[in-house]
């Protein structure tokens, strides 16, 4: 009997020393993981950006995303390099995964599989009309005027699922979202189907909307579409970069603080409709985004 005790409690020591040992490792490990210098760039700023996505992007540097990444790059005194790649399945993988940049300039806050900053803008999906025609005004999707009307919208977007359960998709045109830019625009397509009148509408989100209707001949009327019911049609925006780098968030949170007024005046020269970012609750998980695209 007295064996047996000596013998469990040799066996109680020596788990609590290997459970001693265990903490120490693991701490060592937490405490090495904290400290691990990041991976970001200390002599350019490297962007993720798709070459031909207007009005966020395009290799000639014409997109506002492209505006803001100068402003950033000024701020932090850093030549400005691109990493030019088509958005879609893999973009993440392929740009910030494979350390290839350290940031993507716009990313809807809280979703994917990134880390984000403080958001710097927040926008909202719109109706594009006519200036003067039936449906000027018209500002929720659960207006009666809407009814019998062939509206556009782009395929797999936040306002489909609201659309349907309105009845509003009976007649409805829808685009393509899942396109390579370099060859085709279902954005540009939308528009001039207004302006001929193949639709009476379309439903955008903001910064495309917005940004194609004032380029149209004549400019057609934007509407911000007002959030009654869910889905939701606003989002935030931040810089998307990768999870854990926590010194080049609070670089890029200052550059934001500092410049909010110049980004807001390029957000503004694209026609970017703007809506207060503290108006919007931080997003859920799984949460639909703006361009819902799969870019893991």
């Amino acid at each position: 009997m007295p064996k047996t005790l000596a013998w469990v409690r040799n066996k109680a020591l020596v788990g609590a020393l290997g459970g001693i040992g265990l903490a120490l490792q693991t701490g060592a490990v937490l405490a090495q993981a904290s400290t691990m210098p990041d991976l970001v760039s200390r002599d350019r700023l490297r962007v993720c950006s798709d070459p031909a996505n207007m009005p966020f992007s395009d290799k000639a540097g014409q997109g506002f995303e492209n505006k803001i990444a100068e402003i950033v790059a000024n701020e932090l005194k850093r030549p400005l390099h691109y990493y030019w790649m088509p958005q879609g399945p893999g973009f993440i993988r392929n740009t910030l995964g494979a350390d290839l940049c350290d940031v993507i300039i716009g990313y809807a806050s809280g979703s994917g599989r990134v880390g984000h900053t403080n958001p710097y803008y927040a926008s909202t999906y719109v109706l594009v009309t006519k200036k003067g025609g039936p449906l000027d005004g018209v500002n929720r999707l659960e207006d009666p005027r809407l009814k019998g009307r062939t509206l556009g919208v782009m395929a797999a977007t936040p306002p489909v699922d609201h659309m349907l359960k309105l009845g509003l998709m009976t007649k409805a045109k829808i685009y393509d979202l899942l396109v390579d830019h370099r060859y085709f625009s279902p954005a540009k397509t939308a528009i001039k189907d207004v302006e001929s009148g193949v639709t009476d509408a379309v439903i955008l989100w903001g910064p495309i909307g917005g940004y194609y209707a004032k380029n149209a001949s004549p400019p057609l009327t934007v509407t911000p579409l007002i959030e009654k019911t869910r889905p939701y049609f606003s989002f935030r925006i931040s810089f998307g970069i990768r999870p854990g780098e926590r010194d080049w968030k609070h670089q890029l949170n200052a550059v934001i603080r500092k410049r909010q007024k110049d980004i807001n005046a390029v957000l503004k020269s694209y026609g970017v409709p703007l809506v207060p970012i503290n108006s919007i609750a931080v997003e859920a998980p799984g949460r639909t985004a703006p361009a819902t695209e799969d870019m893991q």
